[in-house]
């Protein structure tokens, strides 16, 4: 059996699916909690430290249980990073950026432990504001290793002409005082014998560098909480890096923290035909998981499969007048029917960060399920919300 199935009839024994309000995502802390076990046991057996990428999750009412294991979260933005500093409290704020904001650099200072620059030019244009706030802050330096084994462009920071990092032919060796460490990230989604080849190429072209650091962070892309990733092959590349160079490692996840740990309940409202039978559902590819246009990827919907695969094919479109809010063709053993609910998997991340409101179409609600409160709806959005974003 598919094990998003196995998870979600997990909370179904306590959930009627038909009172819920759709659409909504429902996330399982006791999944999230699963994986943050498993990114402690990193911690624990090689002393690095992790991060909760929040471009990926920024469920913040779940940082408190977040912040239990991991050393702090990792932000692109102010936003971001006063979203890490207010909600988990005492853990490390750090924050990277293509480039900072004069008008906000002050905020980021007081608020952030850890500020990678992208650019020689950015860390001098703002290194001054740094010393004169008094403030102890680590500073690092972003590199771009030219090496890279993601094959979706658009996710892909070390192609040719990539804006992200600074390249060996542009490192600057006499312009390192004041930095405390190095930060790549060159994974999307892969496992850990990708990382072992992206180290040997950091290691042949920034080891003379690396020796000079505190530490040096990995980035994110790590599939770490994934069925079958190979987590001795992480395990000696932090250890590698660890006692050859005598320096601190961070890695920076998102995915991991919530992978397989969420669900986007949907109902369908219509039908139309038009060579293949096709469901209007209340969600939207384009509002609600964009990563399915934008990836692009195919989500898997509990009890469907591939078209054809069953008697009853359908093409499941969304609420919006895109014609391309088309979320993917499905098979069911049974014909659907109006008022039908599907629930779509992995749906906790890169979804309600990356959400919109195209169209005025609201947004789902959110729940979280554990086994004390069980399900609760923590968030609906109303007109105001749509309203609030516009002039």
């Amino acid at each position: 059996m598919d094990k998003n199935i196995q998870n979600f009839r997990a909370i179904d024994l306590n959930i009627d699916i038909s009172k819920l309000p759709t659409p909504i995502y429902i996330v399982d802390e006791r999944l999230i909690e699963k994986n943050l076990r498993v990114l402690k046991e990193v911690m624990d057996r090689t002393g690095c430290r992790i991060l909760l990428a929040q471009k990926a999750f920024s469920m913040f009412s779940l940082y408190s249980l977040i912040g239990r294991y991991l050393s702090g979260t990792a932000a692109s933005s102010l936003f971001e990073a006063r979203l890490g500093f207010e909600e988990m409290k005492g853990k490390e704020v750090h924050i990277y950026s293509p480039a900072y904001r004069e008008e906000e650099f002050d905020e980021i200072v007081r608020i952030c432990d850890f500020i990678i620059f992208n650019s020689f030019s950015q860390w001098n244009k703002y290194k001054h504001r740094i010393k004169a706030s008094g403030k102890r802050i680590e500073c690092g330096l972003r590199i771009n290793p030219e090496y890279s084994e993601i094959e979706t462009e658009i996710y892909n920071p070390c192609s040719k002409g990539s804006r992200l990092g600074i390249t060996p032919e542009n490192f600057r060796e006499d312009d390192l005082e004041g930095i405390d460490g190095l930060h790549f990230h060159t994974m999307c989604e892969q496992n850990s014998d990708v990382l072992k080849r992206t180290i040997e190429v950091v290691d042949r072209k920034f080891g003379k560098y690396i020796k000079r650091m505190k530490w040096i962070n990995f980035g994110g892309g790590h599939h770490i909480t994934r069925p079958g990733y190979d987590m001795d092959t992480l395990i000696e590349c932090i250890m590698y890096i660890k006692n050859k160079y005598d320096v601190e490692v961070y890695l920076e996840p998102g995915e991991a923290i919530a992978l397989n740990a969420g669900y986007l309940a949907a109902r369908v409202l219509d039908f139309v035909k038009n060579n293949i039978d096709i469901a209007i559902l209340d969600t939207s590819a384009a509002c609600h998981m964009p990563d399915v246009i934008e990836m692009p990827y195919r989500p898997k919907i509990v009890g469907a499969g591939e078209p054809g695969q069953y008697p009853y094919t359908y093409r499941l479109g969304g609420l919006t007048c895109l014609a391309g809010d088309v979320i993917g063709d499905y098979s069911f053993k049974e014909p659907l029917k109006e008022g039908d609910i599907l629930i779509f998997t992995d749906m906790a991340i890169y979804t309600m960060v990356k959400n919109n409101t195209f169209n005025g179409v609201n947004l789902p609600a959110i729940a979280v399920y554990n086994e004390k409160d069980g399900l609760k709806i923590i968030k609906k959005f109303e007109y105001e919300d749509f309203k609030e974003r516009l002039s």
